[in-house]
């Protein structure tokens, strides 16, 4: 009797705690791509989206600042990446951020727009395991036309 408790002590236990373990379910981050055709720093009517740029989601300890995980991505027709994460990261920090851009008229980062904080933990209340990034932007090397009067336009409505 001792033996049969023991083979099902052996056998059953184990199924029964993975069985109760919650499966996990992977974040999918999102986010976009643009070219800031104006130089204005933020996306304008003008700005267009970049097509084959390579982001990535980094996510760092967040007392020693070590790398932890790391994972690639490269943006769709409309300038769209998703990046599926597998782990809860709950105790460390996560930024999608700039890679490269396949265009050579667009591929300096914009100061402040190369990187967006992603929180990827279950443990914050949201439901949803999709995370929406800040859109992130490369800076044109020559403002296209009509960004002079564009930009103007701005300044008028501020006045």
């Amino acid at each position: 009797m001792a033996r049969v408790f023991l083979l099902l002590a052996l056998c059953v236990l184990p199924a029964l705690v993975s069985a109760a373990r919650p499966g996990r379910n992977p974040f999918s981050v999102q986010g976009r791509v643009y070219c800031d055709t104006c130089l204005a720093g933020f996306e304008t009517p003008k700005t267009t989206y970049i097509a084959g740029s390579k982001v990535k989601v980094e996510c760092r300890d967040r007392k020693t600042q070590d790398l932890v995980y790391s994972k690639e991505g490269t943006t769709d027709s409309t300038g769209t990446y998703t990046i599926t994460v597998d782990e809860d990261h709950k105790d460390q920090v996560c930024d999608a951020m700039l890679v490269s851009s396949p265009r050579k008229d667009c591929s300096s980062p914009s100061a402040g727009r190369d990187r967006a904080r992603v929180i990827l933990t279950s443990y914050n209340g949201l439901v949803s395991t999709t995370r929406y990034a800040n859109a992130m932007g490369f800076m044109a090397a020559q403002p296209m036309s009509g960004c002079t009067e564009l930009l103007r336009s701005y300044q008028d409505f501020d006045n």
